[in-house]
């Protein structure tokens, strides 16, 4: 078996205002990286877009009918000051919600054994009929729905180390049992929640676990051995998906945290363990933040390349 890497072109058509960090430069240079010769051994898959089915998942035709009708024709429409849509920007979040159910689609079918979507814009802040943080679908909580209704399963884990809190994936999942939700971020950071004492409707299923400002590899580590993987083991998941955001970098100019790209390898490596352990080492990884390009090419290398070890 092997390594999927999902991607669409149309990705790079989600064009915020110069200057804004969650830019096409970014999946540039996730590219760039998985150029390199010893990733070509990637089963490289053309994105989907989403269906409509899989969206009604988590958001409401309302909403979904809001983002169309905001969609400019030309220049920029904000959502929030720190969320536009340009011309492109709805088709390219519709093919990032498209690679990460496809991605699921694949390991399950047993094609793929992993798989990682290099996508934007990210998904994660994007609640139930909300966008903000440069987020527009909630990407890795649809794909988790799809898991759950689509091949039957009960348990689907989610692991977030994006140094910002999913708020929208916990709005999304926050009365869903079959998943268990669980965060690393830097706290207090943008958007604000993530605090411990948030634990879902049934008072388990989600699972922070918020670190302070200037936490390194060490401290990271520390809390995924004592606290996150533990949780993970025990709800046994059938799947793992993995909110992929590398933010939490230390040269990273949104966020404070002092992790390295071997910190996320490990962390990586760790998320396949559980998986081969639960779930057949079915893993599906999507983008979300990360917004230092050269740490950005460092972290996604390191983190695909032992998805690709561990698919062997």
């Amino acid at each position: 078996m092997t390594t999927a890497l999902l991607t669409h072109l149309d990705c790079l058509d989600h064009r915020p205002a110069p200057g804004h960090p969650e830019c096409p430069e970014r999946l540039q240079a996730v590219m760039a990286a998985l150029a390199d010769p010893q990733f070509d051994g990637l089963y490289r898959v053309t994105a989907p877009l989403a269906d409509l089915a899989d969206l009604h998942r988590a958001h409401p035709q309302a909403y979904l009918d809001q983002l169309q009708a905001a969609v400019p024709a030309q220049g920029l429409a904000y959502l929030d000051p720190d969320t536009a849509l340009s011309p492109g920007s709805l088709q390219a979040a519709l093919r990032a919600v498209g690679a990460a159910v496809h991605a699921v689609d694949l390991v399950m079918a047993g094609q793929v054994k992993n798989a990682f979507c290099a996508t934007r814009p990210p998904g994660h802040h994007a609640e139930t009929a909300t966008a903000m943080g440069f987020c527009l679908l909630g990407t890795v909580a649809i794909a988790a729905l799809h898991a759950l209704d689509h091949h039957g399963l009960a348990r689907v884990a989610i692991m977030d180390f994006d140094v910002h809190h999913g708020n929208g994936t916990q709005d999304l999942l926050w009365n869903e049992p079959r998943v268990l939700f669980a965060s690393t971020h830097q706290r207090p950071l943008f958007p604000g929640s993530g605090a411990a004492d948030e634990r879902g409707a049934h008072g388990s299923n989600i699972l922070n676990v918020p670190l302070a400002a200037g936490t390194d590899g060490a401290g990271f580590r520390a809390v995924m051995d004592h606290q996150i993987l533990p949780a993970l083991d025990a709800f046994a998941p059938q799947l793992v998906l993995v909110s992929a955001g590398f933010d939490a970098h230390r040269d990273d100019p949104l966020a404070g945290l002092g992790l390295g790209a071997e910190d996320f390898a490990w962390a990586t490596a760790r998320l396949c363990d559980l998986a081969d352990t639960h779930a057949g080492g079915r893993l599906v990884s999507t983008l979300e933040g990360g917004y230092d390009l050269e740490a950005l090419r460092a972290c996604v290398a390191a983190h695909v390349a032992v998805l690709m070890e561990r698919s062997e």
